[in-house]
């Protein structure tokens, strides 16, 4: 499996309806029925000016006066009711939507190979979980409703100002007609650049991360100002881009402005000549002045919501980028499920790259009996964490097969062979918490009794037995507040209360002193005991024991076999062993 290609994906109104708006269709319901009740009774006020200015004010009637001032009222008040039931049930929904999403998006995440995040920073995965799945509140929320609303409510003040004058009506449809085509066109070219932004605010979002889990390398080196001028060089392509948005919002504005002031220069003319001519009242003028700004407005307010609507569909489409992509698991192929496994290992011509055309694995074979230790050993770069990571299916081979007690690993679901398998990595890393919950991360349920076991194991209690708090002491984002060692005894304890059939050693000593290294080596030798162990060590003293050690050297194997056996054959390993010795 060569590297994965990220799928465009473009999102349009029928995929939105079909997974976002259909299966909320009922809340929806709910808020168009509330938007429709809003915008109705929004429409009395209008109406009663007609009846305020021919009848009441001419013929004194104050009867009619009453019966218009509370028409008005409870039209004022059924408004503020449905506002706030609209934003009240509408907006908690869209919340509940990008909870949901957020999650889901999290979750895909977590499913995709690691290839995936060897290849994205964290801080932009970050930023594409929380941000991009945000604007759906202007779909689910009140934008949608407020859209479908105002549509409603300039259709029939329309209808309303053809029944006063056809004449002013079709006026000022013409610069209506031209700022709708403007808007739409504006949106099209508008939704790239809020795409944009979304990958531009990933990439920022990644960097400043970066330097914040930096620091200490960032003092230690005074690099502060280079890192100050890479994220002022991002927050200026993230402000160029806003830019390029507000000017084509701006565009939509101003046209709106423009092309209304021209309708409303015109009616002010031909109503009063029509007026003049007795040919239209007072009353009606005034009506049809109210009803049009109940029709303008709705349209002037969907030219923003139209703006919020395709910033959504730009971060639905990075999102759906996301859920397209091929998950690290496919059920259609893995689809055994391996009960208590003994952990037999077979590598049989595994080869590997991870780029096209540049193997950094080779044709490799070789056979690790249930409950054996093999090391791995060589340079820099030679293979051996590769190796490791195709034994623990974080890759999966391009061409060969390994093999699990006699079954194709990559016919097996990784949780029933990830959940018999244990891992301590190079990078010992620790989640921000306690002491107690790291070591408790594989196994959140286990006893008492199992955890202090563990903790004696890899002789953690060595050292946090002197903390005031114990095992409940806060150790800091990634074990900040610990040493090397401590953390890399954490992580061994971890391993140790997780009970793997297959235990990945990758430099488990690496950040020991010797003192502890001491320790830590024989409560090595009690985890490795019945479990099949890969081991790889720098610090060849460690391997010594092990039932066979390959030599990996530029993705083969250069030498196998034990520890006597590859010091009298005075070959590769020989020359590495006796190199750390003179050290």
């Amino acid at each position: 499996m060569k590297k994965q290609a990220q799928a465009k994906s473009k999102i349009n109104i029928l995929h939105v309806f079909k997974t976002i708006v259909w299966p909320r269709r009922g809340i929806i319901g709910i808020g168009l029925i509330l938007i429709i009740i809003s915008r109705l009774a929004g429409l009395i006020l209008p109406g009663a000016s007609k009846y305020l200015m021919d009848d009441v004010i001419v013929g004194k009637d104050f009867e009619m006066l009453k019966l218009l001032l509370a028409a008005v009222v409870g039209a004022i008040i059924v408004q503020s009711a449905t506002s706030f039931l609209l934003t009240r049930i509408l907006s908690v929904e869209a919340q509940r939507l990008i909870s949901i999403l957020r999650a889901q998006v999290q979750q895909k995440i977590l499913q995709l190979p690691i290839r995936f995040f060897d290849e994205h920073k964290s801080g932009e995965l970050v930023s594409r979980i929380m941000t991009d799945v945000e604007g759906v509140r202007n779909i689910v929320g009140t934008g949608l409703v407020q859209l479908i609303g105002g549509l409603l409510t300039s259709f029939i003040s329309l209808l309303l100002l053809i029944s006063i004058s056809p004449m002013m009506t079709i006026y000022v449809l013409v610069p209506v007609a031209v700022f709708a085509a403007i808007s739409l066109k504006a949106f099209a070219y508008i939704r790239p650049i809020f795409r944009e932004r979304g990958k531009i605010n990933a990439e920022v979002t990644g960097r400043l991360v970066e330097t914040l889990n930096g620091v200490r390398v960032i003092k230690g080196f005074h690099a502060e100002p280079q890192e100050v001028k890479t994220f002022e060089l991002g927050v200026e392509r993230l402000f160029l881009n806003v830019k390029k948005s507000l000017t084509s919002t701006s565009l939509i504005t101003s046209s709106a402005t423009f092309l209304l002031g021209l309708a409303s220069a015109g009616i002010m003319g031909i109503g009063g000549y029509m007026m003049i001519e007795n040919e239209l009242t007072v009353g009606d003028f005034l009506a049809f002045t109210l009803y049009l700004g109940f029709m303008i407005a709705p349209i002037v307010q969907m030219s923003n919501i139209g703006s919020q609507l395709t910033e959504a569909f730009a971060g639905l489409d990075r999102t759906e980028e996301i859920m397209n992509m091929q998950p690290e698991e496919d059920p259609a192929i893995r689809t055994k499920n391996l009960d208590r496994i003994n952990g037999e290992v077979i590598f049989d011509n595994v080869s590997f790259s991870y780029e096209d055309e540049n193997e950094v694995i080779h044709d490799l074979s070789f056979k690790a009996h249930a409950g054996s230790v093999t090391a791995l050993v060589g340079t820099s770069g030679s293979g051996k964490t590769t190796v490791a990571g195709l034994a623990a299916s974080f890759l999966n081979p391009d061409n060969g097969k390994i093999f699990i007690d006699g079954t194709d690993l990559s016919t097996v679901t990784l949780s029933s062979f990830r959940s018999q398998l244990g891992v301590v990595l190079q990078d010992d890393f620790l989640f921000e918490g306690t002491i107690r919950e790291n070591i408790l991360f594989p196994r959140p349920n286990a006893t008492e009794e199992q955890l202090h076991q563990a903790v004696e194991a890899a002789y953690v209690n060595e050292f946090c037995d002197r903390f005031e708090l114990g095992l409940d002491t806060v150790i800091g984002e990634r074990g900040v507040k610990l040493s090397g060692g401590q953390r890399q005894r954490i992580a061994i304890a971890r391993a140790v209360l997780a009970d793997p059939r297959i235990l990945i050693l990758d430099e488990a000593t690496s950040n020991l002193d010797t003192e502890s290294e001491a320790f830590i080596q024989q409560s090595l030798a009690k985890l490795m005991k019945g479990r099949t162990t890969f081991v790889i060590a720098h610090r060849l003293s460690t391997i010594r024991q092990a039932d066979q050690i390959l030599v990996i050297e530029n993705g083969r194997i250069a030498e196998q076999g034990t520890h006597d056996n590859l010091i009298a054959k005075e070959g590769r390993y020989h020359q590495l062993y006796t190199y750390q010795a003179r050290i």
